[in-house]
């Protein structure tokens, strides 16, 4: 089939106009879930920091204690390993997820898509629908445009306000958080920092918007490398779709020499990049499918088939099955999986109590007054967990000697304690110079909790 294409028709148009997107509300499947998923993930964003645990908040970045809590489970700066395992783990599951479903994670969970949509639905509801609000902005100054403008930009500003507040108590507890900032005693650099994210949500969710996706944000750039032919994305159906025209909808496009696009350019209006998929895949599309559920909504209103606009890989785009079991994905996948094992088997390993033993540099040995060796040593203790414990410290493989400490170690939870010890011990019943020995450290509350730290004792 030959279709009679315009030479001005083949310039590709560039992916939006000049000046700020207008973006058309649009409902259907995909919208449902993106908004549901999207008050989901906003909802718990904000509960998060106000769940207890063992009568604590439980999660809390203490920056200033460099100490971590999560549900009970206590990261100090010793624990990096986690935080690193855990964000290879986020990265590679990125990859596999792109490489299956494209930019899916821009499309429906990103925080910057989830807060330009919100904000994009405060403003529909105050300043009306596409066309009212691109009416409102062309009218000149007036009573009406200066209130709708203020009610909008006040509602954004509260927003912004309450994310930043909502951030900072996940570094802050939220009580003390919210208590200070309900009596005015902030302190300067908690209000810095509520105020600069503040600033941030307003100007990326009510300015910037597709900006931070298309420019600021690396993954568009780099999304291409996952991509293959057989990674799911927003398609338009060119064969299908082509030659595009307005008609009635009670006329056969075939008996006038048109395809089943009716160029009513709503997919265009209700995207959030402002691009056109009609011109093929761009790496400003955010694969939200906006576009899939304004053009089902036209086709079912003049009667075609659904998927003019529809997720479809190239293969399928072809003609052809999509494969499932592809060397990238399965890649992609086995090292999400194994990453994740290893975090698992990192934090089952784990021991909720950490020590290190430091000789005296400035001698090896002393004797005292009786004729006795002495070898001082100190111990640094670290309490993990969430409670205080009292530590009592043996000695392991060498009991000829006697140990000097206190008897029980108190170390607050989540800090580290020194403590000096020393062992003692008659030259003349050691045989080697050089003596290896253990410090074995338990809590006395739990038992379990003990740790064994190897070091060495030295005679003249």
């Amino acid at each position: 089939m030959k279709f009679d294409i315009k030479e001005e028709d083949m310039i590709i148009k560039p992916y939006k106009n000049e000046g700020p997107i207008y973006i058309r509300e649009q409902k259907g499947f995909f919208q449902r879930i993106r908004r549901h998923l999207g008050w989901l993930l906003m909802l718990t964003f904000i509960a998060i920091p106000w769940i207890p645990y063992n009568g604590q908040q439980a999660v809390l970045f203490d920056v200033a204690t460099q100490k971590f809590t999560i549900f009970g489970l206590t990261l100090l700066p010793q624990d990096f390993m986690i935080l690193a395992l855990l964000f290879m783990v986020a990265a590679f599951a990125l990859f596999f997820v792109t490489n299956w479903l494209g930019r899916v994670w821009c499309g429906y969970t990103c925080p910057q898509t989830i807060w330009m949509l919100l904000f994009s639905w405060v403003e529909e509801r105050i300043e009306g629908s596409r066309n009212q609000r691109i009416q409102l902005d062309k009218a000149p100054w007036g009573i009406t445009k200066t209130r709708k403008k203020i009610t909008k930009h006040s509602a954004w500003l509260v927003i912004s306000v309450l994310t930043a507040t909502s951030f900072m108590a996940y570094f802050i507890p939220a009580k003390t958080l919210y208590a200070d900032m309900f009596f005015f005693e902030w302190s300067g650099i908690t209000s810095f920092w509520v105020f600069l994210f503040a600033f941030c949500t307003y100007g990326n969710a009510g300015f910037l918007r597709e900006k931070m996706c298309t420019v600021a944000c690396p993954y568009s750039r780099f999304q291409s490398v996952m991509f293959d032919k057989d990674t799911l994305v927003v398609t338009y159906d060119n064969e299908r779709g082509e030659s595009r025209g307005p008609r009635k909808r009670k006329v056969d496009p075939k008996t006038v020499g048109l395809g089943d696009c009716v160029d009513c350019n709503l997919c265009v209006e209700v995207c959030p990049a402002g691009i056109d998929i009609r011109n093929g895949l761009q790496y400003e599309c955010i694969n939200c499918g906006l576009c899939i559920d304004a053009c089902d909504d036209t086709m079912t209103k003049f009667g075609y088939q659904k998927g003019l606009i529809k997720y479809a890989s190239e293969q399928q785009m072809a003609g052809k099955h999509t494969n499932p079991f592809r060397l990238k994905l399965i890649g992609y996948g086995a090292l999400t999986a194994l990453l994740t094992l290893a975090m698992v088997a990192w934090l089952a390993q784990r021991t909720p109590i950490e020590a290190s033993v430091l000789r005296d540099r400035n001698a090896l040995y002393r004797v005292n007054y009786e004729g006795l060796v002495e070898n001082p040593y100190t111990l640094t203790i670290i309490n993990k967990t969430q409670q205080p414990l009292h530590y009592i410290i043996d000695l392991k493989g060498f009991d000829i000697a006697k140990l000097q400490s206190p008897a029980l170690i108190l170390v607050e939870p989540g800090l580290l304690k020194r403590v000096p010890v020393t062992i003692i011990a008659d030259g003349y019943d050691v045989d080697k110079k050089v003596t290896k020995l253990e410090f074995v450290i338990t809590a006395k509350e739990d038992p379990s909790i003990t740790i064994t730290t190897p070091s060495l004792f030295y005679r003249n």
